[in-house]
């Protein structure tokens, strides 16, 4: 008798065949985490000497998992950002044969918080695809602050919207000239199925069971670094 396995799920980026080579493929988040978070300790031995565990954010998993989840989109080429008249204003040049950044009228997002911000949008030039049932939620870059632009969150469809995603984002930097080189990432592309949606909240207060578990899970959390990431996860 013979058995098959399932064909394996995969995701699909897809450029034009004439951008193929020249701009920055999209990349695992997990191989893409920013110098500063690179060069951290795991642990800082000058706080051994307070009576403090020493340990840094290298050692939060939800930090970590949160930061390494899905794909990172770059961008395709080096961009000049002017801000100006107190963030009312931006200007942008690059060096690519299409656009990379647009501007949008502020009266689209009227009210909204970033103001006097103007809405601008990143034009990104792979499509992204996935299986039936399969959306993604792009976001900025987790945990990696850039000081020059926040992008606007959005879930797409990506398995029955085969187009190519721009990024809205609102400039966020001081006033002057900001540059942003090619291969900087600018979005977080993070595969789901759309099924996760649709559960159902049970919202009460927590039983015996659930408050002894509540109380094992955290004092095991602290009492031993690792836990979380080598039995938590196994008992799922």
């Amino acid at each position: 008798m013979f058995s098959f396995s399932p064909k394996p799920r995969s995701i699909r980026f897809l450029c034009r065949p004439e951008d193929d080579g020249v701009i920055p493929p999209p990349v695992p988040a997990k191989t893409f985490l920013p110098d500063w978070f690179r060069k951290l300790p795991a642990v800082d031995p000058a706080k051994l000497s307070t009576g403090d565990s020493g340990l840094t954010i290298k050692r939060c998993m939800p930090f970590l998992d949160a930061m390494t989840a899905g794909w990172i989109i770059r961008l395709p080429a080096t961009v000049r950002m002017e801000i100006s008249d107190g963030g009312k204003k931006v200007d942008s040049a690059w060096d690519f044969d299409r656009t990379l950044v647009s501007n949008h009228g502020a009266h689209q997002v009227a009210g909204n918080p970033r103001q006097p911000a103007p809405p601008c949008k990143f034009h990104n030039y792979w499509t992204v695809r996935t299986p039936p049932g399969w959306s993604c939620l792009f976001v900025q870059p987790l945990n990696r602050p850039n000081g020059i632009f926040e992008l606007v969150s959005g879930v797409v469809d990506t398995d029955t919207y085969t187009a190519e995603i721009h990024f809205p984002f609102f400039a966020t930097g001081a006033d002057g000239l900001h540059v942003i080189e090619k291969g900087a990432p600018i979005a977080q592309v993070i595969p789901f199925e759309r099924t996760a949606l649709e559960l159902v909240a049970d919202i009460r207060a927590e039983g015996q069971d659930e408050s002894q578990d509540r109380r094992r899970v955290f004092r095991n959390t602290i009492a031993s670094d690792g836990w979380y990431r080598k039995v938590a996860r196994a008992l799922r």
